[in-house]
């Protein structure tokens, strides 16, 4: 058990939010062993616990099941995204905006690397965490495109950019949260995040009308992609839906 899962719990500090927030961690990095050392469907909620130094309460404090246990701190992220969103100026680039909330998610990732190189083999091993996983993902597309379909209320097709942005960036944040992890957290990812979260706003929002006559609101074209395509995927099929308007 390392020195950080065993002194956590042991400290009254659980009563601030940042207490909280190492409470769970250290729970998480407890759970993530133990499912390294004898399998994720072998170990139980008590083993849990018992290597984190807390009881089978707190661990339900924190955690609804094992599976819950495996992603730490999205609820509280995804709210902190909401504040961030509600937060920016009406006057800044909402794919900017994005983009930097995009960054701020993966952070959560880049704060414990460990933890999560450990997480990402451990879904890539368990279908159910798989799906929980991308579920995740949906919620953080989700409020994406709730901010963007409000900047883009005039625009025409507004909700149909907001959608196909959102989901462009999400898909952008995945490319380089998985290329981060093949590295070994060598890669400087947030550079690399800012780099396609910049060339999706070049191939989108300088592509799409901010108004305009039904006449120039016929020429735009949409590239809808699946939220797990790559930023690659994603800049390719613009692009040549873009040249094919061209034409």
């Amino acid at each position: 058990m390392s020195e950080a899962v065993a002194a956590a719990p042991k400290s009254r500090s659980g009563r601030t939010p940042h207490g909280r927030r190492k409470v769970r961690s250290a729970i998480a990095v407890a759970a993530l062993e133990k499912f390294a050392e004898q399998g994720f469907e072998a170990t139980t909620v008590d083993q849990i616990a018992e290597a984190a130094g807390v009881g089978r309460r707190t661990f339900f404090r924190y955690f609804r099941s094992k599976e819950d246990v495996v992603f730490p701190g999205h609820d509280e992220r995804l709210a902190e995204v909401v504040e961030l969103l509600e937060a920016a100026s009406a006057d800044a680039d909402p794919l900017l905006v994005l983009g930097e909330a995009a960054e701020f998610v993966l952070g959560m990732y880049l704060e414990e690397p460990e933890v999560s190189r450990k997480r990402s083999e451990l879904t890539r091993q368990v279908s159910s965490l798989r799906d929980k996983e991308i579920a995740s993902i949906d919620r953080y597309q989700r409020v994406f495109a709730r901010y963007l379909r409000a900047r883009f209320a005039d625009q025409p097709d507004g909700e149909l950019h907001a959608a196909v942005a959102a989901a462009a960036v999400v898909a952008a944040h995945n490319h380089v949260l998985r290329q981060w992890l093949r590295s070994g957290g060598e890669l400087d990812a947030r550079a690399a995040l800012r780099h396609a979260t910049g060339r999706l706003r070049d191939a989108i929002s300088g592509q799409w009308p901010a108004g305009g006559s039904d006449e120039d609101s016929e020429s735009v074209v949409v590239a809808a992609v699946r939220t797990s395509a790559s930023a690659e995927v994603v800049l390719k099929q613009v692009q040549e839906a873009l040249r094919g308007i061209e034409r």
